[in-house]
């Protein structure tokens, strides 16, 4: 699948979950990017943390196959992205979710700030099968 046009940190974290690279997946954010994973939680401030909470999501799954975006809207530093995400739980178990991303991309074109909108509960539901 071909993603669509974006700007370039949007693009590395899109390529970056597939990789389940947590480095990388970071650097797409800004030294003090928040993001908010999904809205509604608390949100996980400063690139360090915002690579430790990836880290430590990654290993729970077996692969972590990321997020493919399937749609992208930009306007000036704004970016909405819809995308579906996929997994497989450690003990063989699909997990399939979906959602929109909302961007604010700082003076250097870097991640200040992501929202991810999805349905937590469906999510988790899946993981405890």
């Amino acid at each position: 699948m071909t993603f669509p046009a974006m700007p370039p940190a949007i693009l590395q974290f899109f390529h970056a979950s597939q990789d389940a690279d947590a480095d990388t997946w970071a650097e797409s954010f800004a030294q003090d990017g928040v993001f908010h994973d999904p809205i509604g939680t608390a949100p996980i401030v400063g690139r360090a943390a915002i690579r430790d909470f990836i880290a430590s999501v990654l290993p729970n799954f077996r692969p972590f196959l990321g997020l493919t975006p399937i749609d992208a809207h930009t306007i000036g530093n704004h970016v909405a992205v819809s995308w579906r995400g996929a997994a497989v739980t450690l003990d063989g178990r699909p997990v399939n979710w979906s959602g929109i991303n909302i961007y604010e991309l700082d003076e250097s074109g870097l991640i200040r700030q992501a929202r991810a909108y999805f349905n937590h509960a469906v999510f988790q539901a899946q993981l405890t099968g």
